[in-house]
């Protein structure tokens, strides 16, 4: 993946990566949008500068110097998981891209569409969940797998 360079903040394509990193903290907050669409699919839920901030100088590293090594990836996950203070993990539902669910609630039918990102789009907004979709249609906290029926078997009741 090539980076996307930004001659007005001095960003050329022979700048280092290190120098490149050192501009994003002056740079306007519209240039670090720019820079966040040129490296992911969806703008997030939070706008909070810092937060966008290290995201995109983490997506600038790893585009030169690539990613976290898959085995290592689960290697890391495993090692937190075994230190855990927070127990077990519950059972995750995973759901195919493409995969569509269908609820009636209070008279209406609700169809949301898994995205190939993992995301939920319900009539072409985006949320980050089931729960978040389950919440946004009543209007209280909801387990999404639990209101969509899809909870794991032998997952909590």
């Amino acid at each position: 993946m090539q980076l996307p360079y930004h001659p007005e903040f001095g960003m050329t394509q022979s700048t280092t990566i290190a120098a490149q990193l050192a501009g994003l903290p002056t740079m306007p907050m519209k240039d670090l949008w720019s820079l966040w669409d040129a490296h992911f699919p969806r703008r997030p839920g939070t706008w909070n500068r810092d937060y966008v901030l290290s995201r995109v100088a983490y997506k600038m590293q790893e585009a030169v110097h690539g990613g976290v090594d898959p085995d290592i990836r689960r290697r890391l996950v495993r090692l937190g998981e075994s230190k855990s203070v927070f127990g077990e993990r519950r059972s995750e539902v995973h759901l195919m891209p493409g995969t569509v669910l269908l609820r009636e609630y209070e008279s209406n039918e609700y169809r949301v569409t898994v995205t190939p990102e993992g995301f939920c789009d319900l009539n072409g907004k985006m949320f980050k969940s089931l729960s978040a979709v389950a919440r946004h249609i009543t209007g209280c906290q909801w387990s999404g797998p639990a209101f969509f029926g899809v909870k794991p078997k032998g997952g909590k009741k």
